[in-house]
């Protein structure tokens, strides 16, 4: 299953499409097409198929928790320790953006970069999880860019501002169930050239562990949103830009870089 999520005019629909790209069934709620498999509205169906509707991101989380230096390479690069435990982080939903649209680069900031990451969408609400269960409580998985202004992060050694502002959670472009993430790679290009490759499979923790660890700490939600970490690779974004992060089985999120108007 395929979920994806679009606006028409002030309404918004999530689509549910085969592997094909055939839509199989609309509604305007998500738990409502998961469990009746929505709308069979063929016109507007036909309509979807072909690139009618604006692209929203695939959920509405209401928050997405971030694991910081889940790759053994991408700790290194960093010049710090493998963690002990998952190192969790919050960004805020004003930060979504969705595939295709623009990343403002902040005038506060002289060192934006890229981090692509697998993202794990929750389907049912989760807390004090075991790791062996884990699997009962996920909807499917997406992809996120955790961009980050590096230069904040590194001068203030916190998370929240230097990953905070609006556009630097790019997420989509839809939600697919039913995938084994230890078999799906990543791959990041800036303008076509690769700058990130990695096997989902080689993080840290896992995504079971990472799901007890934070359910442990917060209530887990139906679309929050758990972005797993970066591999090695990450880079400086610039002005006129291209990124497209794309990870096997699920697609590419593209995205486009601007300068704010601010500066």
């Amino acid at each position: 299953m395929i979920l994806s999520r679009r606006r028409v005019g002030e309404n918004i629909f999530f689509l549910n499409s085969n592997s094909e790209g055939k839509i199989q069934g609309i509604s305007q709620s998500l738990p409502m097409l998961l469990s009746t498999g929505g709308l069979g509205a063929h016109n507007l169906m036909e309509k979807f198929e072909k690139g009618h509707g604006e692209t929203l991101t695939p959920c509405t989380p209401s928050k997405i928790v971030c694991v910081g230096l889940n790759y053994r390479l991408h700790a290194e690069e960093s010049g710090k320790p493998l963690p002990e435990v998952p190192l969790i982080f919050l960004k805020p939903t004003s930060a979504l953006l969705p595939h295709k649209g623009t990343i403002v680069l902040p005038p506060q900031s002289s060192e934006v970069h890229f981090e692509g990451e697998l993202a794990v969408v929750m389907g049912k609400e989760a807390k004090n999880i075991k790791a062996a269960d884990a699997h009962d409580y996920i909807l499917g998985y997406t992809i996120m860019n955790d961009v980050t202004a590096r230069d904040i992060q590194r001068r203030e050694k916190l998370y929240t501002r230097s990953k905070g502002f609006d556009t630097f959670a790019p997420l989509g472009p839809s939600i697919v169930t039913g995938l084994d993430p230890d078999s799906l790679t990543l791959e990041t290009s800036i303008n076509g050239i690769v700058k990130q490759k990695t096997r989902c499979d080689d993080m840290i923790f896992g995504i079971p562990r990472l799901i007890e660890f934070i359910s442990q700490v917060m209530t887990l939600y139906p679309q929050d949103v758990i972005s797993t970490g970066t591999p090695s690779g990450v880079g400086p974004l610039s002005p006129n830009d291209t990124v497209t992060i794309t990870i096997s089985s699920i697609g590419t999120l593209e995205n486009h870089v601007i300068a704010s108007s601010a500066e």
